[in-house]
């Protein structure tokens, strides 16, 4: 419904959206916002960087004469696989700025090594490189943007965070554009270096964020996260009953967490609620990568070539007109996003990409079997059309990206229009989001219009989200008795 979000109970929430206060009027807020973009935004530009590296170099001839289409493309995502294990260790102990800083130091190292790579093999380990400290930087910084916002642009933020997506991906297609005609290796050896450039944007301002004021409480700085949620949600007064209110609400949760919590893996299947966290978790990564925007994103050449525009010049004017389009697509979506519920929106969107991938695979059986020309002009439409209903489900709503290495790897075999099954292959995409909207149906929950603590206790009993509210609530009665007392000891004066 449009307009309508979940209503509760939520002193924090009720307060952050009762604030008649723009957030642009708010000076140090507007400070972080305005850090916040080449601090952690940039993060996602990287994918888009290397999603169009991959689609647009595989339409540069030089490029061709290694192959490799499949490992080459997968390297990164099976890389993002290899670290992710390892991120809680950065990410709990040394805190979120620190795992950005790992992820993109990675990062960076990778571009290098894949922007000098001498043959094949170099190339396909410096992509798994950058693809292990790609998650270190993504987990982290989507954590950070979600931690330090204020609640009532919280949802807008986190959704422009994929958004960032598109400008990489915009980027790296208008550098190949320009580099394909270079006869050299520095038609492909120029944009894998400048691959580089958003985890250097991080490197060198990541620092003038602060750090996440409920990262700092889990280690008992309280004093200085309450600093962190004053300076920038109460623009610098002590005694905000919003500043209070939010560090009792979030201590109190951290608290619990920790009461119920071992520490350790076992804890993501200790509870029924945690096992429908991790099973939904893990559906939306699945689904983020295998509802088809992999087939767009890395083999744009081969379904193009699939219908007959064999031109790599077309290929690649149209390659990019479709990431301009997903930009406005992905920023549109993400100022919208607080309009509608979140459950509601993924519905909507899975039925708008079946429709696009149904329509899709129509004309393309039709351009392909019956040598229509006017079908395969359809397919540029239908690619066209995707993008509005991926970008309403899987960027605005999907702030913590997951790899997937699977899909990526068996996309060119399938599209091979000599061995592969050409646009029979995309049947099994079009059945297989008819089964992600089965899955979203039954088992999504709605969140819009809750806090972050109040998300942490989704799934479980109502118990312990009223011990939550209860510690908020005692917060302010025992700030606002303090503050009679002392105005009648004045008085008595």
């Amino acid at each position: 419904m449009v307009g309508v979000t979940v209503q509760t109970d939520n002193r924090v929430h009720r307060m952050a959206v009762e604030d008649p206060v723009p957030w642009f009027r708010k000076r140090n807020l507007r400070y972080l916002y305005f850090m916040l973009f080449p601090c952690l935004m940039g993060i996602e530009m990287t994918s888009g960087f290397d999603s169009q590296i991959i689609n647009a170099v595989q339409l540069v001839p030089a490029w061709t004469d290694w192959g490799y289409k499949g490992i080459l493309a997968s390297a990164l995502p099976l890389g993002a696989v290899i670290g992710l294990p390892l991120i809680p260790l950065v990410n709990d102990n040394l805190g979120r700025r620190w795992c950005v800083l790992t992820g993109s130091v990675i990062m960076i190292i990778g571009s290098l090594i894949q922007g000098f790579a001498i043959n094949a093999p170099m190339y396909i380990i410096a992509r798994l490189i950058i693809g292990f400290g790609l998650p270190y930087a993504i987990v982290a910084g989507s954590s950070l943007i979600g931690e330090l916002a204020y609640p009532k642009e919280r949802a807008v933020l986190t959704s422009l965070f994929n958004a960032a997506y598109f400008v990489g991906a915009i980027v790296a297609s208008g550098v190949t554009y320009g580099t394909q005609l270079i006869p050299s290796d520095w038609s492909w050896r120029v944009p894998s270096l400048l691959q580089l450039s958003p985890s250097l944007l991080q490197v060198v301002f990541i620092f003038f964020i602060p750090e996440s004021p409920r990262f700092l409480i889990s280690k008992d700085k309280h004093e200085e996260a309450f600093k962190v949620i004053v300076k920038y949600h109460a623009e610098g007064d002590e005694n905000s009953e919003f500043a209070k209110a939010e560090m009792a609400e979030i201590k109190t949760t951290i608290a619990i967490e920790l009461e119920h919590s071992k520490r350790s893996w076992l804890d993501m299947v200790s509870t029924a609620g945690n096992r429908r966290r991790l099973l939904i978790g893990s559906l939306v990564g699945v689904m983020t990568q295998l509802s088809g925007n992999v087939v767009i994103s890395y083999y744009l050449g081969d379904i193009l070539a699939l219908v007959g525009f064999t031109d790599p010049q077309f290929a690649a004017k149209y390659n990019i007109g479709n990431q301009v389009w997903g930009l406005v697509c992905a920023v549109i979506t993400a100022l919208i996003v607080m309009r509608f519920r979140r459950r509601t929106m993924y519905l909507f969107a899975i039925c708008w990409i079946l429709t696009a991938y149904v329509g899709w695979t129509a004309s393309a059986a039709v351009a392909i079997e019956r040598h229509n020309n006017a079908a395969a002009k359809l397919t540029l439409f239908w690619i066209y059309f995707y993008q509005p209903g991926y970008n309403i489900g899987f960027n605005a709503l999907t702030y913590s990206k997951r790899e997937n290495f699977f899909g990526t790897n068996v996309n060119p075999v399938g599209l091979d229009p000599v061995n592969g099954i050409g646009w029979k292959f995309l049947i099994v995409y079009s059945v297989w989001i008819l089964v992600e909207g089965l899955l979203i149906y039954f088992l999504w929950p709605e969140t819009s219009g809750r806090t972050l603590e109040e998300l942490a206790f989704l799934f479980e009993d109502d118990e312990r989200a009223r011990k939550a509210e209860k510690a908020v609530e005692s917060e302010i009665h025992k700030d606002s008795s303090i503050s009679d007392d002392k105005g009648a000891e004045k008085e008595v004066v």
